[in-house]
């Protein structure tokens, strides 16, 4: 290799992070478009599969920072869920059971009429479920959104997240068993799986909050602390082959469980957590393989849509008896359509050969990164939750 093109590798990524903010900012003041439609553009075109900015993507590094962001997205989402009011207001439960439920059957349903295969269908169907509780809250974050329907966008979208992943390891895991006649045990490994991570998010949240006020009595300085511990978490996830996402939110819901306090500087984990989403929103958009979406993007677009239409239904039906006005219900909807982050998160555990199955849905993932922002801020708008432009510059 050439100093010139080693030089080029090198300089890459911190590029294409550099140019992503740089842009970010600029849409965020001049146009009014969400940060992070911009950083899944800057992805996209510097893709190794579109202009070849961005060497091929290697299983190690940059994929660990990913799924540190993202972990830190999810601690934080799981932490603003507040489990009591689901057990004050069982119809939000039921409006995620619904949506859940009407989003696999249709997705399902159009696929089998596009003529997928039925493993394929089946498998892409439970990652329609899951609504990217990263892409909506940071969202919610940078626009300063709050309201009901941002309340019900961030507790519908961590009961998608968790109902997507058992959903999809359980199709994972019977598919795995009738391929290879391992039965229980691969079944027993799944379950296990899913519970260690139940297990790990859930001790971290016990622990730690009161080792931190042992250690330091300055709310601030625990920035980093719960930022290195959902590092931790995280990274011991991945190496135990459970669900590095389901541990990041176990983790916030029992740190909120237990009455930690996070200050104004540790939601969204300041600096450190700006430059990762910018890392992670990149990493999103420049992982697949976007020579494929010719050939996708149809079939994309109507999974898209069959599912915006599935969830806008549900959150609707359920909108008068959960407390909030029928047109809220509909905006709530709108705020669930992202969900690529999550699917991509969910397939980087399970094997390779899961790859070619995702081709489907690469046109609906390239749509929905660029517009479900956009969808979701359009929303807010909506529903009167965001404060005044002038207020958020």
């Amino acid at each position: 290799m050439s100093p010139w093109i080693e030089v080029q590798t090198q300089l890459a990524w911190p590029l294409a992070i550099l140019v992503a903010w740089g842009l970010g900012e600029l849409a965020a003041r001049w146009v009014r478009v969400p940060r992070i439609a911009t950083y899944a553009v800057v992805g996209v075109l510097f893709a190794p599969s579109v202009t070849g900015v961005l060497p091929a993507i290697s299983p190690d590094g940059l994929d660990i920072a990913a799924t540190i962001a993202f972990g830190l997205i999810l601690f934080e989402a799981g932490y603003r869920t507040n489990l009591s009011w689901l057990v004050a207001n069982p119809w939000l439960l039921s409006t995620s059971l619904l949506e859940a439920g009407l989003t696999f059957g249709a997705v399902r349903w159009i696929l089998g009429v596009i003529g997928l295969p039925a493993d394929e269908a089946l498998l892409l169907s439970t990652l329609a479920i899951a609504t990217s509780p990263a892409a909506t809250l940071r969202v919610i974050n940078e626009q300063r959104a709050a309201g009901q329907v941002t309340e019900r966008a961030i507790h519908l979208s961590v009961l998608d997240c968790v109902i997507g992943i058992v959903a999809f390891m359980g199709v994972r895991a019977g598919q795995m068993t009738d391929a290879h006649a391992s039965g229980m045990s691969t079944a027993d490994s799944v379950l296990g799986g899913l519970a260690l991570a139940i297990a790990l998010g859930g001790l971290f949240g016990i622990l730690f909050p009161p080792l931190l006020r042992a250690v330091t009595r300055d709310r601030d300085e625990g920035t980093m602390a719960f930022a290195l511990a959902v590092a931790v978490v995280v990274g011991l996830a991945e190496a135990l082959v459970a669900s590095p996402a389901l541990a990041a939110l176990t983790f916030g819901l029992v740190a909120r469980a237990r009455r930690t306090v996070l200050s104004a500087r540790q939601r969204g984990f300041g600096t450190l957590g700006e430059l990762l989403s910018v890392l992670l929103f990149v990493y999103l958009a420049a992982a697949l393989d976007w020579s494929l979406v010719p050939a996708t993007l149809g079939t994309g677009v109507v999974v898209v849509l069959v599912r915006l239409a599935a969830t806008m239904l549900s959150t609707t039906a359920f909108a008068l008896p959960s407390g909030i006005t029928w047109q809220k219900g509909i905006w709530t909807g709108v705020t669930l359509s992202p969900m690529s982050a999550l699917a991509l998160v969910l397939l980087e555990p399970a094997s390779v050969d899961l790859l070619p199955a995702l081709a489907p849905l690469l046109g609906g993932i390239l749509v929905l990164e660029i517009v479900g922002p956009i969808l979701v801020v359009g929303a807010l708008r909506a529903a009167r939750e965001l404060p005044d432009p002038e207020a958020r510059d």
